[in-house]
């Protein structure tokens, strides 16, 4: 991998991110922005966004916990592949995602945008934006904030749609991205009435969305250093995610 740590400026101090540049080809390239699961910047997440990076992009990944520690203070120490492991460094982990509220996610959702394009190589005009587990509610949350999003992919995604008045649903109307979900089955963060209420949201605002669940997939089914990983749903969402970018950020 050629990816490379960076430092930015956020509204609550220095944030890191991986930048991912294509292995190949000359610049410049549509940007991406690739918002991590609830475990952090780690190998895993690396590896994702060079893969999507070598299709043709310029990719950031933020470290959006930044405010809890550094990419190395926060990465699990733990083997994640036994339900035990994953168990063990979701104590640390998952708490963290309810700290993140929207009110300092949205700012934050600013300094990414503003640090992808400010990047050497990213190409004026659509960005797309990925999003796992907690990250899918950031990857929408920028969509509805910035129209330059084209693209918005979600992928084992947790509440999406709910009751909260800040609910990332609610946010739909005026976006213009178009968006790919892939929903995990059998997932107490984003069931199928959720899974409903959103695709009702998205008909709603007019927008051209995939709002599936992949069955057999548990949260999770990415993350391929977790006892969650589906390698069938893993490679359906990337084939979805890059069909995605490519009619909305090469076209």
């Amino acid at each position: 991998m050629s990816t490379q740590l960076i430092e930015i400026s956020a509204p609550d101090g220095t944030a890191e991110a991986v930048v991912a540049r294509p292995s190949t080809g000359e610049g410049p390239f549509p940007g991406v922005i690739l918002y991590m699961d609830a475990f952090g910047i780690r190998p895993r997440i690396e590896e994702m966004a060079q893969r999507i990076a070598d299709w043709g992009y310029v990719v950031l990944a933020p470290n959006v916990f930044y405010r809890e520690g550094s990419v190395a203070e926060l990465a699990p120490s733990l083997d994640m592949t036994s339900a035990e492991g994953r168990e063990e460094a979701g104590k640390a982990a998952f708490p963290r995602v309810g700290r993140l509220t929207a009110e300092k996610a949205l700012p934050d959702i600013d300094a990414w945008i503003a640090a992808l394009r400010g990047l050497e190589g990213v190409a004026a005009g659509p960005v797309g934006v990925t999003g796992y587990c907690m990250g899918a509610r950031l990857a929408v949350r920028t969509a509805n904030a910035h129209p330059e999003v084209a693209a918005c992919g979600g992928f084992h995604g947790g509440g999406l749609a709910t009751d909260d008045a800040d609910s990332p649903h609610l946010g739909l109307p005026g976006t213009r991205a178009r968006f790919v979900f892939g929903h995990a089955d059998h997932d107490r963060s984003m069931g199928p009435e959720a899974v409903e209420r959103l695709g009702d949201a998205l008909a709603a605002a007019g927008l051209e969305a995939s709002n599936v669940i992949y069955p057999g997939a548990s949260h999770g089914y990415s993350m391929a250093d977790t006892s969650a990983y589906n390698e069938e749903a893993t490679e359906r969402h990337f084939r979805e995610l890059r069909d995605l970018f490519e009619a909305t950020l090469t076209a």
